[in-house]
């Protein structure tokens, strides 16, 4: 049992954190401020393999396991909560449903560029009365003959092979106004509940009928757009199909699986960044002739923090150990996700205390922290799901 980062994973840490501190940190606030997708320091990231973190070399990832992954994303997640979701909807759902189910001609064409940071990544499962629910979804992917474009202008053709029209819409897409590739579920056969739920591959620049109703405005998460989506007769040839038909409901869990692991890396980042905060505020400020440090009630609020933000980062590593070990990782996953979420927002509350008065202005960043990791507790999995999961996991031991 060794708990020290090799060589390789601190110089990964090194290197995305003064990335953070040169290039992030400064921005953090304009980003939250403005809501804008940060095009510009993805681009960087691209440029530092960041965007590929845990894909194969010969995808033009950057190879690296899955510690060193979720020490990069928490690393991000420190500078901007929002910056922490582009990467991780980018890489541990979109990415990894191409990784993990497509084939060797769909990951050369559609999982390269992304692992390489010149195109973006979206992962469109969630609908309006289908969160949590996923069987609920209504969009609707139907195979019929593919029609040519004169075919559809109204001139015969000849066939040219089969097709999917997809139909239906999506909600809360992180990355969805901007991606280049979004992985869509849909039923290909409405009929049989979770076993009739399939995934494809789309490509919003090249496919007619892909929407984008609007963005939302959120409490926080900012610069990560999160798009609604609609599906206008969307017309998809057959080999956009990921795996086989039917297989969409289990790959979705699977690859939500593992990015419950990032998650909890995004919130051990912020509640890093908003303990970092208040450590250094609890040094400067001073009441009563003292910094306000020196006060016990302060003092022990700073060592829950700590120690609620070390238990979180050992249950990251716990969960990504087991999953480099081909180890079932279900129970450690969502452990480290709901417990990390939950500290997120515990230590960035408590960040505002020390501050008092300050840490509810804009003019210090506590309160931001509060608001990105509030989040955390929602998406890819809400806390309540993850206790049924974990209370499953229990009993089934």
């Amino acid at each position: 049992m060794d708990f020290a980062l090799s060589a390789e994973q601190r110089q990964i840490r090194d290197m995305v954190s003064e990335f953070v501190d040169e290039e992030v940190v400064p921005v953090a606030s304009e980003i939250d401020h403005d809501d804008e997708f940060p095009a510009d320091l993805v681009d960087e990231m691209a440029e530092l393999g960041l965007m590929g973190m845990p894909f194969p070399e010969e995808y033009g990832g950057a190879g690296l396991d899955y510690h060193s992954y979720a020490i990069g994303l928490e690393e991000i997640s420190r500078g901007s909560g929002g910056l922490g979701t582009v990467v991780a909807a980018h890489t541990s759902l979109a990415g990894n449903m191409l990784y993990e189910f497509g084939d060797d001609a769909q990951k050369e064409e559609y999982l390269t560029p992304l692992a390489e940071g010149s195109d973006v990544g979206a992962f469109a499962l969630s609908e309006a009365g289908a969160g949590s629910d996923v069987p609920a979804m209504e969009t609707t992917a139907e195979k019929s003959e593919a029609q040519s474009a004169s075919e559809r202008s109204g001139v015969a053709a000849e066939k040219e092979g089969d097709e999917y029209v997809l139909e239906g819409g999506k909600l809360w897409i992180s990355n969805g106004s901007v991606a280049d590739t979004v992985t869509v579920f849909a039923k290909t056969d409405p009929d049989a509940g979770n076993k009739g739920i399939s995934s494809f591959v789309v490509r919003p620049e090249e496919d007619d009928g892909f929407i984008v109703e609007g963005t939302e405005e959120k409490l926080g998460d900012k610069g990560c757009p999160t798009a609604e989506l609609r599906f206008d007769d969307l017309r998809l040839p057959e080999d956009r199909l990921l795996g086989e038909e039917g297989e969409g409901f289990v790959q979705a869990l699977k690859t939500l699986n593992g990015g419950r692991i990032t998650i909890a890396a995004r919130g051990v980042g912020i509640a890093r960044a908003a303990l970092d905060e208040a450590r250094d505020y609890a040094n400067e400020r001073e009441q009563f002739d003292q910094p306000i440090g020196e006060f016990q009630s302060i003092k022990h609020k700073l060592a829950d923090m700590d120690t609620k933000v070390q238990a979180a980062k050992l249950l990251m590593h716990k969960a990504a150990d087991r999953k480099i070990r081909g180890e079932d990782y279900i129970k450690a996953a969502a452990q480290a996700k709901l417990y990390a979420s939950e500290v997120s927002r515990e230590v960035a509350n408590e960040g505002i205390q020390i501050h008092g008065g300050y840490g509810y202005t804009k003019d210090f960043p506590a309160e931001r922290f509060y608001r990105d990791a509030k989040l955390n507790e929602i998406y890819e999995g809400t806390s309540e799901v993850l206790r049924n999961t974990i209370g499953d996991q229990v009993l089934g031991e």
